[in-house]
């Protein structure tokens, strides 16, 4: 079976990496020449454990092309995955303008029978604003029948392909039966390892994915708002978390506290949901203080910055003081800084005249891109080096057991502040450390 994945972004590439991988062929398109060129020399653009080789492996065996020709990939293909962006407006409702250009573009190039499947994270409804512009734009034209059909992603960053091969779960809404088979042929590997299929409505599947990520975000912020008590109350967070955790109603997952949430999906997803809901004369309002809990958190973790050094919160106050950071993008295994607590937290303290330093294993040369005036490190060592405090801020696992030791002797001050809670207190205090986590 051939299908298309219009976009080769963070899901596009993995999508059609993973369904290649599969023994389907796949092409892939975008608009940008470079970055098709580059791909189709098994350059892979963005940092994901596997995906590099199993890119190199389709490649060699044929089972992937990548091309800027949309309209042959469309017209050569059964399956047309939409799998552009649709970015936040300054409202916080998603942009669906290259959702809809791709559905143009389908229209155009309908040749036979199509199954048009929205993989990007879109609102409820636009489905049927895809149905209604290919039906329009095809009037007089040549003529194609075609479903509409969605299919969310549940794609984690740093965990990307082994969510894609063995998902919790696949939702497929769709109208038509004949569809549905189509779209469950194609994760028919799947089946051999009793994957949970949810076949629903178009609608439903769109919601399934706001809902989800929604969920998980607050999750997160209750934690937070739980672990900044635990700071006033003198509780240890991990303990409560423990025993919340082993509660089978809650589970244990999502339940680290830190310095909120970040990423290309939930900071996206949850203003999304809310601006639906007001769409429709219904209020989010768990969603909403959700999104606002976590703007705070971010700002009470300078606090804690602030705190740890004594000094206080006015404009310059930290001037002479280096802070070294460990750890840019918003989760570890991933590059992605978009919405990262961490680049939000460095803004704040450059604001307060801090000279920031800073390392992360995959990040930096998109932080640079965001913030050029931090001084960018080797390695977790030369961070440390001169610096009044270090603050880990991203839990990659090489900073979960650093040499704390030779880390105190370069520093000018032995302060950590473990946002993460990735160290043992009282280890870390016995060393002469002055240690501040969160909820600890």
């Amino acid at each position: 079976m051939n299908i298309a994945i219009i976009g080769t972004g963070y899901v596009g590439l993995v999508t059609g990496v993973c369904f290649a991988e599969f023994g389907l062929h796949v092409t892939a398109v975008d608009k940008d020449e470079e970055r098709i060129d580059r791909l189709a020399k098994g350059e892979v653009l963005i940092y994901e454990p596997q995906l590099g080789e199993m890119l190199h492996r389709n490649l060699e065996q044929g089972r992937i092309q990548f091309t800027t020709d949309t309209a042959r990939a469309i017209r050569e293909s059964l399956v047309v995955f939409i799998a552009v962006g649709t970015p936040s407006r300054e409202d916080g409702s998603a942009d669906l303008c290259y959702v809809e250009e791709v559905a143009r573009t389908v229209a155009r190039n309908l040749n036979g029978y199509k199954v048009i499947v929205t993989k990007s994270t879109v609102p409820v409804g636009t489905g049927r604003i895809i149905q209604k512009i290919i039906s329009e734009e095809n009037e007089g034209g040549p003529r194609g029948v075609f479903d509409i059909a969605s299919n969310p992603e549940f794609l984690r960053e740093g965990s990307a392909i082994e969510d894609f091969l063995r998902p919790n779960r696949v939702v497929i809404g769709a109208d038509n039966p004949q569809a549905v088979a189509i779209l469950q042929d194609l994760y028919r590997p799947l089946y051999l390892i009793d994957v949970p299929f949810v076949i629903t409505t178009i609608e439903t599947a769109e919601l399934i994915k706001y809902a989800s990520n929604s969920f998980l975000a607050t999750k997160i912020t209750f934690m937070n708002e739980m672990a900044n008590l635990c700071d006033v109350l003198g509780v240890d967070i991990h303990a409560v978390a423990k025993a919340m955790g082993l509660d089978q109603r809650i589970g244990s997952k999502f339940l680290h506290p830190g310095p909120g949430f970040g990423g290309s999906c939930f900071p996206k997803d949850t203003w999304a949901l809310v601006n639906i809901a007001r769409e429709h004369g219904c209020r989010a309002r768990v969603v909403e203080t959700v999104i606002e809990v976590n703007e705070q958190q971010r700002l009470r973790m300078v606090q804690k910055i602030i705190g740890a050094l004594g000094a206080s919160s006015d404009p310059g106050s930290l001037e002479g003081i280096t802070i070294g950071m460990l750890g840019l993008a918003f989760k570890p295994n991933t590059d992605d800084v978009r919405q990262s607590p961490s680049l939000a937290i460095i803004s704040e303290l450059q604001r307060l005249g801090a000279r920031v330093q800073a390392y992360d294993p995959a990040a930096m040369e998109q932080a640079r891109r965001v913030l050029p005036e931090v001084d960018y490190r080797t390695d977790a060592y030369s961070t440390a080096e001169g610096s009044d405090v270090l603050v880990l801020a991203t839990e990659w696992n090489q900073f979960r057991n650093l040499n704390l030791e030779k880390v105190k002797g370069l520093m000018r001050r032995p302060i950590l502040v473990d946002l993460r809670n990735a160290y043992e207190p009282e280890r870390v205090r016995t060393l002469g450390f002055t240690y501040c986590g969160v909820g600890r």
